[in-house]
């Protein structure tokens, strides 16, 4: 796997493992993860609960300490630095403000505590204030403010000692939709201001597509992709990650001519029916696999009798969900697929359940997984 390394490093994670416990009931939560972060990046780590991502921002930030690799920042091992020593600073999920204090006093706490003067103190508070656009809640306590002010004091907290390193764990998943989605453009607008290297940790994969300059997939301890959002999205390398991230068409078929490198080949259907498949490896003949095929990259037209190569299935549901129309139905094989189609750009051609549908698919969006 593509360990997803760059040039200009802010963090440097080389073979990093995490076990808990010992003997027969040991746990390795993380398998000898590698990877590099830019300077300046937003960087994301995404994947299910128990996946591992919390627990390698936790040891990025030295909440808990790693049972063998190397955490590197601008080059230098932080692996056996206490928390209190590393040049990072972290957003909780539950943003662990101070009650009794106004939001200016939290936003200060941390600087008064590394012993900035007054006016220095001052002075990057207001900026963190108005980076944050603060401004009119600065004498108020956390009771009085809503959650996405109090997630913007945490931010502004966070940000004022100037960290090398921001981690975020799931700082959002506290905000109702409509919030969430107004703190994803703000979060990228603040991080790109201070040009601070941003950690973030979600589930979210919409969150993650948002906001991030690359996004490392994880699955039970382990990489599985790192890339930025449109090599993620249209370039998936396994299963896992062509399903967890947004919504696609996985189907079984066998490679009937082989590739020896990246590239196209033809793979069938289980009613036979040949496709095109664009692969990111090497393939054998007569390999049992899955394509993934995305609803959007595909659409509907009616069956034309002297078209012997055309896929077709049988409509069994439509659903209209406002911005597009959800169409579900079956190919011969039995195989289930999905066709999503913009309401203001959709085909002439109405379907209605029982109907026989062709399927008219991108070139290129036949993507061939083997793993």
């Amino acid at each position: 796997m593509d360990s997803g390394l760059v040039s200009t490093a802010a963090v440097s994670i080389r073979n990093v493992v995490k076990i808990y416990g010992a003997g027969p009931g040991a746990f390795t939560a993380l398998k000898g993860a590698t990877f590099d972060v830019s300077t300046g990046e937003f960087f994301t780590l995404l994947g299910p609960s128990g996946c591992g991502k919390t627990t390698l921002l936790r040891l990025i930030g030295g909440f808990q300490d790693i049972t063998s690799g190397s955490i590197l920042l601008d080059g230098d091992d932080i692996a056996t630095l206490p928390a209190n020593r590393r040049p990072v600073n972290t957003v909780f999920q539950n943003y662990a403000l101070f009650p009794h204090m106004s939001v200016v006093d939290n936003i200060s706490f941390g600087l008064k505590r590394l012993g900035k003067s007054a006016a220095e103190t001052r002075a990057r508070t207001e900026e963190m204030v108005a980076l944050t656009q603060l401004q009119e809640f600065a004498d108020r306590r956390p009771n009085q403010l809503s959650g996405g002010q109090q997630q913007r004091v945490a931010l502004a907290r966070a940000l004022a000692p100037s960290p090398k390193v921001l981690l975020l764990d799931e700082p959002l998943s506290a905000l109702d939709l409509k919030l969430r989605q107004a703190m994803r453009i703000e979060l990228k607008r603040i991080q790109e201001e201070t040009g601070i290297t941003f950690i973030f940790v979600t589930h979210d994969q919409e969150e993650a597509l948002t906001m991030s300059d690359r996004i490392a997939v994880m699955s039970a301890g382990e990489l599985q992709q790192i890339g930025t959002a449109k090599e993620i999205y249209e370039t998936p390398r396994n299963r896992f990650v062509a399903d967890f991230i947004g919504e696609t068409n996985l189907l079984p078929v066998t490679v009937t001519e082989a590739l020896d490198g990246a590239g196209a080949t033809q793979c069938a259907l289980g009613d036979g029916s040949l496709l095109t498949c664009e692969s990111m490896q090497a393939v054998a003949k007569d390999k049992q696999a899955h394509i993934s095929i995305r609803p959007e990259r595909i659409s509907l037209k009616p069956v034309e009798s002297d078209d012997d190569s055309a896929i077709s299935g049988i409509v069994d549901r439509m659903i209209y969900l406002g911005t597009d129309t959800q169409t579900m139905l079956h190919l011969d094989d039995g195989s289930e697929i999905t066709v999503r189609a913009q309401n203001a750009h959709a085909a002439a051609v109405d379907f209605s359940p029982g109907d026989r549908a062709a399927l008219k698919i991108d070139d290129g969006a036949v993507r061939l997984l083997v793993d």
